[in-house]
């Protein structure tokens, strides 16, 4: 369930971009103005509106670590501004001074690119603020850009329908020409430091998701995944979540469209704009998007979880792990979670394995299902008394039978955790670009020396980002179960 919860009302013409940071929210506009708010309660900085540009504000952007916000405008510049203060730091000035249309960082904070209405790119060295190198496409005007996760690429569209794969050194990778018929307006690429997801919409109505893989240094493929018609005119925006699960999309038609981006499944149409939709962001801590539009409006939804529907006995703090239960027929349990079997389904079940003479012993010890999945050899033997090392044994099969049993009857591979290989309660997202249970990978960071559990890969960071998107998705599919 997507709610609207505010509208900011503050600009005075049209709405060009939206950009979250961890804690921040930041706009643009026509107006010339750029606006930044708490994103914890959407109250507006004291320094807020920056006005600096000379002519409307085109793009913003949030350096990764959120310090400093970047804004593109007509006037031909990069403006670089102090979150902390709202003061101007740094001044860029594109090459031929022609207006700027769209600025992106690298994921890892080392450059800055900048693309112009002619066609020229501009690539920074964000630490000295130098001009690295330029790059250009004629008879074109760079409207979309964004950084691979890896940061050593990144993808610009123009107005002319291409989609064109650059590296570092200015080198063209790849050119998907006719990406989008009569142009490009957006493209962004989903987190994942394995394999690269970007969307891409444009003037054809349509939203597109691609996937990018490295043949070379010197040369890249790109195979569409999607192509999602789910709105009637030109799509102007489009953002994934920080989980990489779903998508936004904002469009002529003055829709808000979010999809679940893995299968392209529509999800929700909203309609609160009353003109164009010109911008859409989620943040990056929080189940929040941000819509910006040419009404002068920007509104902030919410993203439920979907999970106020679960069993009143479980809390998000006391939920268990869920497993499934076989497909067998207990008496009216044919498909109860494990994890929220009462003591008498547990007895059902031992009786159904062959393990009749526990029944008593688990009866005594209140064993129900959350006890039932965390039973280990030692509390078998220490606190069950059974003192049978056969027995034992074969309990452990059958629980390990049970835990299984969620990958055999059709839990989707995302929703299980890489490490546990168990459904996920409380996803994270880790700086490898996955999802893990959050005591698992916390656990594993502390014992592997940092490293990521899928690629063996240093992690740059242990900051562990709540997939909100990811447990909504359990939830709903839980609760379908």
């Amino acid at each position: 369930m997507v709610s609207l919860i505010c509208t900011l009302q503050d600009h005075l013409d049209d709405v060009n971009c939206c950009a979250f940071s961890a804690t921040l929210l930041a706009t643009c506009s026509a107006d010339k103005t750029l606006r930044v708010y708490s994103s914890r309660d959407l109250s507006e900085l004291p320094y807020s509106p920056l006005s600096g540009h000379g002519y409307a504000v085109h793009r913003c952007c949030f350096s990764p670590c959120g310090r400093l916000l970047a804004s593109c405008s007509t006037d031909a510049t990069t403006v670089l501004w102090s979150t902390g203060s709202g003061d101007i730091e740094a001044v860029l000035e594109h090459p031929g001074r022609s207006p700027v249309r769209v600025c992106a960082f690298s994921p890892d904070a080392e450059h800055l690119v900048s693309g112009a209405s002619d066609g020229t790119l501009a690539l920074w060295d964000f630490r000295s603020r130098k001009l690295l190198r330029t790059g250009a496409v004629t008879d074109t005007t760079m409207v979309a850009c964004s950084f691979s996760p890896c940061g050593r690429l990144f993808v610009t569209g123009s107005t002319y329908g291409d989609l064109r794969v650059w590296n570092l050194d200015m080198q063209q990778l790849h050119a998907e020409k006719n990406a989008h018929d009569l142009g490009v307006t957006c493209c962004h690429f989903a987190p994942g430091a394995v394999h690269f997801r970007l969307a891409t919409c444009g003037q054809d109505s349509l939203v597109k998701i691609w996937t990018l893989c490295l043949l070379s240094p010197a040369g890249c493929k790109m195979k569409l995944q999607h192509a999602l018609s789910g709105q009637s005119a030109p799509v102007l925006s489009c953002s994934f979540s920080a989980d990489g699960q779903m998508l936004v999309s904002g469009s002529v038609d003055k829709t808000v469209t979010v999809y679940e981006a893995n299968q392209g499944t529509l999800l929700y149409t909203l309609h609160q704009h009353d003109r164009y939709v010109t911008a859409c962001a989620f943040s990056p801590m929080a189940p929040l998007i941000a819509t910006g539009s040419m009404d002068k409006t920007v509104n902030v939804w919410r993203v439920e979880d979907g999970c106020s529907s679960r069993r009143k006995s479980l809390t998000d703090e006391q939920t268990p792990p869920f497993y499934l239960l076989p497909d067998r027929k207990l008496p009216c349990h044919s498909k109860l979670l494990a994890s929220d079997w009462s003591e008498e389904d547990v007895s059902s079940w031992l009786r159904e394995e062959g393990l009749e003479a526990l029944v008593g012993v688990f009866k005594e010890n209140n064993i129900d299902g959350t006890e039932l999945l965390a039973l280990s050899k030692d509390s078998l033997l220490d606190e069950l008394k059974i003192d049978s090392v056969g027995l034992r044994n074969k309990v452990l099969r059958k629980i390990e039978e049970l835990k299984m049993a969620s990958v055999c009857t059709g839990v989707p591979d995302e929703f299980l955790c890489p490490i546990m290989h168990e459904l996920m309660k409380e996803p994270v997202i880790a700086a490898d670009g996955f999802s893990y249970e959050r005591e698992a990978i916390e656990s594993w960071i502390r014992t592997k020396s940092r490293s990521s559990p899928m690629t063996n890969l240093p992690l740059q960071t242990t900051l562990l980002t709540p997939n909100h998107t990811l447990k909504m998705a359990i939830c709903r599919w839980r609760n379908s179960q």
